[in-house]
């Protein structure tokens, strides 16, 4: 590790921190419905909307009507997206001349990006025609992320109102956040990335003539506006199959400053979104510094791992001096490299920049890691805010059973019924997760997949889930993902990880805005300082962390320890 790559870790995170106030004081107008500067512009369309949907804007949601619509929505995104893929043959906008995606393959990838997972089982520039990235996925890349917006603030409304049976309404606060957030963002993060050399065309493909004097054809499409809201909404899935290591996609350092400023801005400035509408900005700083905290850690784990480079390697012959390379761009580096892997899997974004599988046992184990802990550091744009609001609630809980008093959050008594609402939530993960990996790891059709004996091999599987059912989408690379077993069950874990997880955290919501808002007493466990703060480290570490540690000691831990020892598999 070096000095100038810490200085270029520690520039990105002052850059998000410069904007964290203003974005989320802007967010926090949006959403409350008050005026914000662009509303002469998308105002008039915002009401358009309403009225060609026939949504009546001021009439609120119950926490289970809340989610029905979510639901129904969603439904109807999978449905939609599946028909597109599996037709677009037919459909305009396809110079490649694709045929239909498979229909497991369709399956997968519809569920993926409707859930703001993006995990993707097949190479874009040679299976998706510009019809299917642009109506398909970027459309998805947009309503995922909102829909993610959407539930957070009906969270955030629970427990800033008292006594009401209400949440706002679904298709307002989606519409809200893609047209008066995302949307915006969007076109300034796409102009800057057409400056920076990266694509924005119909045009199929370039030929160039090599250095050779060979012919190569390199595929082309509208990849700037795709990159810009895969960042931007925590979405990941890229234009092309290797992801931000393409130069098409990250030709540049600044294109990579800009990659993870997108996806990191909106997450964490909805955490002071949270605080403005909770009247506590205190509340929003403390969170974020719980979750900053942690993703700082696992950004030092994994340059640490990665700088410390690959014995193995050493022991053949390759130069040790730059750490380990093997899966790098080197216009990026060690750090930049950690940094992007520790960012897309602290958030739920599979953008990748180098392969992670490449990475050493502790450098491949962080990452994994990241995502075990429940995609909160801050997670997806909208879902880490509420799934660091369940771990919120277990902590205080745990406080007020050490003191022997009903825990309160915000002026909200916490008690059973959250609890048990909260415990489901929290467990959805590591049941999908080890299950489907423990099926996987000793059925045949499963384990033909697999393209690495040993301990790196169940590290493929595990990762594999790990990242569908936090719906985050990176790969550890080397799983032919791309089968009826693998296109079926991620794509399972991926509907329990969004869906099973939301749904008992709706339910949270609506039993405390039901509940009365009563002011702090001398009693009361402050939960905007250092102590509450550490308490949520910790209680996110062992809720979040502790249950995967067996199959991590089996997986990247023994690989670490192998390599170490010089041996291979």
């Amino acid at each position: 590790m070096t000095i100038i790559g810490w200085l270029q870790i520690s520039l990105l995170f002052v850059a998000v921190l410069l904007v964290v106030k203003p974005l989320g004081l802007y967010m926090a107008r949006v959403f409350g419905g008050e005026r914000t500067f662009l509303s002469p512009l998308l105002a008039p369309v915002e009401r358009g909307l309403y009225r060609a949907s026939g949504i009546d804007p001021a009439r609120e949601q119950s926490w289970l009507g809340y989610t029905m619509a979510m639901l129904a929505f969603s439904l109807v995104g999978v449905a939609s997206l599946y028909a597109i893929l599996r037709l677009q043959a037919f459909l305009p906008l396809n110079p490649q001349g694709f045929a239909a995606v498979p229909a497991d393959l369709a399956f997968n990838t519809a569920v993926s990006f409707v859930t703001n997972t993006n995990w993707q089982n097949y190479a874009g520039e040679a299976t998706m025609s510009h019809f299917s990235q642009m109506a398909g996925l970027t459309v998805h890349n947009f309503l995922s992320a909102a829909t993610g917006m959407a539930l957070a603030v009906a969270f955030t409304r629970a427990l800033a109102r008292s006594k009401v049976s209400t949440l706002g309404n679904f298709w307002v606060d989606m519409t809200r956040a893609t047209l008066f957030v995302l949307l915006p963002l969007a076109v300034v993060v796409t102009i800057a990335f057409v400056a920076m050399g990266l694509p924005q065309t119909l045009d199929a493909s370039v030929t160039a003539t090599t250095l050779e004097g060979a012919q190569q054809v390199i595929s082309l499409g509208p990849v700037a506006s795709q990159e810009a809201i895969k960042q931007l909404g925590t979405n990941g899935g890229g234009f092309f199959n290797v992801n931000a290591a393409h130069p098409f996609e990250n030709p540049t350092a600044w294109s990579n400053y800009l990659n993870m400023f997108a996806m990191l801005s909106v997450s964490a400035a909805m955490v002071y979104t949270f605080g403005q509408m909770v009247g506590n900005r205190r509340q929003g700083w403390a969170l974020l510094a719980a979750m900053s905290l942690l993703l700082v850690g696992g950004v030092a784990v994994t340059y640490w791992a990665e700088a410390g480079g690959n014995t193995i390697l050493t022991a053949i012959g390759v130069d040790p001096a730059m750490g380990n390379m093997e899966g790098k761009e080197v216009r990026f580096g060690q750090a930049m490299t950690a940094l992007y892997a520790a960012v897309t899997t602290g958030l739920s974004d599979g953008g990748v920049n180098g392969m992670h599988g490449s990475f050493t046992g502790i450098g491949g184990l962080a990452p994994m890691f990241l995502i075990q802990l429940g995609e909160v550091l801050p997670g997806g744009v909208g879902s880490g805010l509420y799934g660091m609001l369940v771990f919120s609630l277990l902590a205080v809980f745990v406080a007020g059973l050490m003191v022997g008093r009903t825990p309160e959050f915000l002026g909200k008594k916490i008690e059973g019924r959250e609890m048990k609402f909260a415990m489901l939530a929290v467990l959805i993960l590591p049941l999908v997760i080890l299950g489907f990996t423990a099926v996987s790891a000793l059925l045949p059709v499963a384990v033909a997949s697999v393209g690495t004996a040993g301990p790196h091999g169940l590290s493929e599987i595990l990762y594999a889930y790990t990242s569908a059912a936090g719906n985050n989408g990176s790969a550890f690379g080397g799983l032919t993902g791309n089968t009826l077993w693998y296109n079926t069950t991620l794509g399972i874990a991926m509907l329990l990880g969004r869906f099973g997880y939301v749904v008992p955290v709706m339910a949270i919501a609506g039993s405390l805005a039901a509940k009365i808002k009563v002011p702090n007493s001398s009693g009361t466990f402050p939960t905007d300082g250092p102590l509450f703060v550490g308490l949520l480290i910790g209680i996110i570490l062992i809720l979040g962390g502790l249950q995967f540690f067996p199959a991590l000691a089996l997986g990247p831990i023994v690989e670490h320890l192998a390599m170490l020892a010089g041996q291979t598999f």
